[in-house]
């Protein structure tokens, strides 16, 4: 660059007058004094010491990215020997948290006197949210902040209204990307349509998009414009001769109820909205609760105590043993293994709320190879004074479909010598197990080897009767909740006693769950039920208490 009228301290003046006017970070580089000086909002963002410093190279040490400060370096000095005449590089900067955030710098030397002065430039950040989406028409994420830090600390009234397009993704597969792309710009005009002034709509990221109403309406308003706006979607694509059939879900957020009204707060509540929105059903709203959302933290934490147990030996898992008791003879045949968790932050975790995550989360692999150790385990110790001692274990899908579930009983039985026709396999969840030919072909494996299958919480599911042919298993297990009935209704009853008389025509057996007193005992009798279990009998217990209260 030629000579210039602006002076190293003029040009810092002026990056003084400009910098609130601008995203970008202009700056000026005194080669002889080894001083820079750079706008005052940099040191906001990265992790500067100030926006002015001297002993330039060595200062940007501590605030460029480890990986790219010799190459930084190296042409910086370039410039400065006056080998080059301009820099403009693409490389990583720390912000105030220590975190990378990519920038491309770019400055021109100024010479006068046959030589180089000082640079002047600008960083700029890359690797940012677009301000403005061109595809839908609207702003973007990062001016959605901005409008919303405008109201920090505290909202107006009104709310947010987060929407997100239902199995996007299925549209770009099927159709491509570019009428994708057409059909989140003619959602954005939907959603365009129904939005009243005052209103702001902004694109997020993907398919989502944010509606803000601090206008003063309430939630019934929200939902309503929830529902044009899903009209609006419906008349499009009929309109559109069905070529892409989707609809749309929501999130809203209620701003008096916000206890936290920072943007990242903001985004994290409207993101679970949305997505228990869609959990639900999709196609449909939900309005933010706080109490549904502690519920998810603490599934979240649920979650992480599960896989710290399962790390460090199954610490807080136990093995719970509930007798089974053969009516005809009123003598214990067997009984089933259950699974107990106990947390210092929790107590004890129900197992209707922790099985659940361990599916979820695959955890329960791990663990059903361990509570099959221990039930095994049991029963070689139990036959020691019961000889024909059976053991129940119950299996999920999750076990069945994704790992070696016969490889792993069978080895345990070998392990603890037990012959495999005194382990029953109880089933859970087999409607996920219907139209799977993987589990035909493990079942009548593990049939082939003498391993009994148990149908569990068998009257609760609207197909069980098509699982007596589909999967022949040799015991069915009435669940508690269909013995409860039967005790109060002679329909019920009625039904069990059809139920009890074709399953023993079939020539299987049957357990009823859940007997708790005397008077349903006697009830259940009348059924001629070839097992039971329940409170009746006992309770689940550890291993030294069952075996001292009922061995």
């Amino acid at each position: 660059m030629e000579q210039t009228s602006l002076t190293v301290q003029q040009f810092c003046q002026t990056i003084d007058m400009i910098y609130s006017c601008s995203d970008d970070y202009p700056y000026v580089y005194d080669f002889n004094n080894d001083f820079y000086y750079i706008s005052p909002n940099a040191p906001k963002r990265l992790s500067m010491p100030r926006h002015c410093f001297r002993n330039v190279i060595d200062t940007f040490r501590s605030f460029v990215h480890p990986e790219d400060f010799e190459a930084l370096q190296k042409d910086l000095e370039a410039v400065i020997s006056g080998k080059k005449q301009s820099h403009n590089m693409q490389y990583r900067m720390l912000n105030t948290d220590s975190e990378p955030v990519w920038i491309n710098c770019r400055g021109h030397v100024v010479s006068y006197d046959n030589e180089t002065h000082y640079m002047v430039g600008c960083i700029n950040e890359i690797g940012t949210r677009q301000k403005a989406d061109n595809i839908s028409g609207l702003l973007g994420e990062s001016s959605l902040q901005s409008y919303l830090e405008e109201f920090s600390p505290f909202f107006p009234s009104g709310y947010l209204l987060r929407l997100g397009i239902d199995d996007f993704k299925g549209i770009n597969e099927r159709l491509g990307v570019k009428y994708g792309d057409h059909v989140l710009k003619k959602t954005a005009e939907c959603i365009s349509s129904c939005i009243q002034p005052g209103q702001q709509l902004y694109r997020l990221h993907a398919d989502e998009f944010m509606v803000l109403d601090f206008l003063g309406d309430g939630l019934e308003h929200a939902i309503n414009l929830y529902k044009n706006i899903r009209t609006a979607i419906d008349q499009f694509v009929e309109a559109n001769q069905y070529e892409a059939v989707f609809t749309i879900s929501g999130g809203i957020l209620d701003s008096n109820s916000l206890e936290d009204f920072s943007f990242s707060d903001i985004m994290k509540l409207s993101e679970y909205s949305l997505n228990e929105a869609k959990r639900r059903g999709k196609n449909q709203c939900y309005l933010y609760v706080k109490q549904d959302y502690q519920t998810q933290l603490k599934r979240r934490q649920l979650k992480e105590l599960l896989r710290h147990a399962v790390c460090n030996n199954f610490d807080g898992f136990e093995a719970y043993f509930q007798p089974l008791y053969s009516l005809e003879t009123n003598t214990l045949y067997g009984a089933e293994t259950l699974m107990r968790f106990h947390t210092k932050e929790f107590g004890t975790v129900s197992p209707n709320e922790f099985i659940p995550l361990l599916e979820e989360t695959g955890l329960i692999i791990p663990l059903g190879r361990w509570i099959l150790q221990q039930a095994l385990f049991a029963c070689n110790h139990i036959r020691q004074h019961i000889p024909n001692f059976q053991i129940s274990v119950n299996v999920s899908s999750i076990q069945i479909m994704k790992s070696n579930i016969i490889h792993e009983i069978l080895n345990s039985a070998d392990e603890y010598g037990i012959p495999p026709s005194h382990i029953v396999i109880e089933l859970t969840e087999s409607g996920k197990l219907e139209n799977s030919t993987h589990f035909t072909k493990v079942w009548s494996k593990l049939k082939s080897t003498g391993i009994r299958l148990a149908l569990d919480d068998f009257g609760t599911g609207y197909s069980n009767f098509q699982y007596l042919n589909d999967l022949q298993p040799d015991i069915i297990k009435i669940d508690r909740s269909f013995t409860a009935k039967a005790m109060e209704s002679t329909y019920e009853y009625n039904l069990l006693q059809l139920m009890s008389e074709l399953v023993h025509n079939l020539d299987l057996k049957i357990c009823i769950e859940g007997i708790e007193t005397q008077e349903e005992k006697e009830r259940m009798l009348t059924l001629n039920p070839d097992y039971s279990q329940g409170f009746y009998f006992g309770k689940p217990c550890p291993l030294l208490d069952f075996i001292e209260q009922f061995v």
